[in-house]
């Protein structure tokens, strides 16, 4: 009898990759070198339209996973670390030449820095990934339009005044927002870790 060659097995539910979310999470970091050459060139206000449409992106994958059945774990692992790449290389650039308050940028630059640190030392432990608050989602999405805001605002548009306005009323809630989404991870990230913990001990 000859050996039946079995059918590849296809993904589905939860452990699927090919999703729209996880293709519009792919092409948010696709752009960022288009983004860090509009700022070479001292367009300002071109790259702060487009800082603001990737940062939109962000709430678009995460409506669509929501709303129409195709949230993943391969989207739960890449989307916050494609919003960490975001944050890094978008404020990283702003900073560079000067289109926001430094003081600022650098205070939500460092706290990115550090939950990308535990959330990287988490994973190294065994811990599963831990599921982005709605906390969190806010001031993510709050500070994604102030920079670009900013961005505009330090640039020679007409009206840059009231740009650079608005990035403080984006701002200063989504700072208030990120520090509190991470005083309500502190319990689930101790949680994470124990129950990695306690996943190795032997039976």
């Amino acid at each position: 009898m000859e050996d039946v060659e079995a059918a590849p097995t296809r993904r589905t539910g939860e452990d699927r990759i090919l999703t729209v979310p996880n293709l519009i999470t792919v092409g948010r970091l696709a752009f960022l070198p288009a983004y860090v050459w509009l700022l070479a060139q001292d367009n300002l206000a071109a790259a702060a339209a487009l800082l603001a449409v990737l940062g939109a992106t962000d709430w678009c994958d995460g409506y669509i996973a929501r709303h129409f059945n195709q949230v993943s774990n391969l989207g739960r692992l890449i989307d916050p670390t494609a919003d960490r790449i975001l944050f890094f290389v978008g404020i990283g650039g702003i900073i560079w030449v000067g289109g926001a308050p430094q003081w600022f940028s650098i205070i939500v630059l460092a706290r990115e820095v550090i939950v990308a640190g535990i959330t990287v030392t988490l994973l190294a432990l065994g811990a599963k990934p831990v599921e982005v608050t709605w906390f969190g989602k806010a001031g993510t999405f709050a500070l994604m339009f102030a920079f670009p805001l900013f961005l505009a605002g330090s640039s020679d548009i007409v009206g840059h005044e009231i740009f650079w306005a608005l990035g403080w009323l984006a701002g200063l809630p989504g700072l208030v927002l990120s520090f509190y989404a991470w005083y309500r991870y502190l319990p689930v990230w101790r949680d994470a870790l124990a129950d990695a913990r306690l996943a190795k001990e032997p039976a």
